[in-house]
């Protein structure tokens, strides 16, 4: 099995490549290892790679003006993460993307990206389908997030993604959840006593 063997799968489930057209991506891809708590993106600095997370976990989150974290995302194993807005726009970033675990990830840069594209123009409609799912999800979290209590959202959470908190900490799930860590903890502590 080859290091880019997963992240073909994961394309392999929208477009077909050929042979010939899965060497020209792995050749265009590097391999990057991370540290837990060492960053992938940082604000100010334009976010350079689409990150394909292979192994680990990572979260995006950004420091609002009152000095708290405030996550955007969090990502495991076969799941892509980024400062979007930054990589497309090749514009300054304004989120973190911060290694959770030590993770390996898979990545592309902007400028193999475009050259991918004249060369293999169906990666256009794989990362199409990448982009409009990425939007649909960060709608239903918007709506989620004004719409459900805290304990339904962790609820939600927990069926939805039970592993996040196996993989996440609780301050990390807390931020995600939009509540304090000890709000989470007296939520978590009912739910252990019914």
């Amino acid at each position: 099995m080859s290091e880019f063997s997963a992240i073909i799968q994961n394309v392999s489930r929208f477009i077909t490549l050929t042979k010939e057209e899965e060497q020209l991506f792995t050749s265009l891809l590097r391999t990057h290892k991370v540290r837990k708590k060492q960053f992938v993106v940082q604000p100010e600095y334009v976010c350079q790679y689409r990150t394909y997370i292979s192994t680990g976990a990572l979260r995006s989150y950004f420091v609002g003006n009152d000095g708290q974290e405030y996550t955007i995302a969090l990502a495991i194993d076969d799941w892509w993460i980024s400062d979007f807005t930054s990589y497309i726009n090749q514009e300054p970033a304004t989120l973190f993307v911060e290694a959770v675990e030590h993770s390996t990830l898979i990545q592309i840069s902007y400028q193999n990206e475009q050259t991918l594209y004249e060369q293999v123009p169906k990666f256009e409609r794989f990362f199409r389908i990448h982009s409009q799912r990425g939007a649909a999800a960060i709608q239903k979290r918007m709506l989620w997030s004004i719409s459900k209590t805290a304990e339904e959202r962790y609820e939600e959470l927990q069926k939805k993604y039970p592993q996040f908190l196996q993989r996440f900490p609780q301050y990390v799930i807390a931020s995600y959840l939009g509540m304090t860590t000890q709000f989470l903890s007296r939520i978590r502590n009912r739910k252990i006593g019914e």
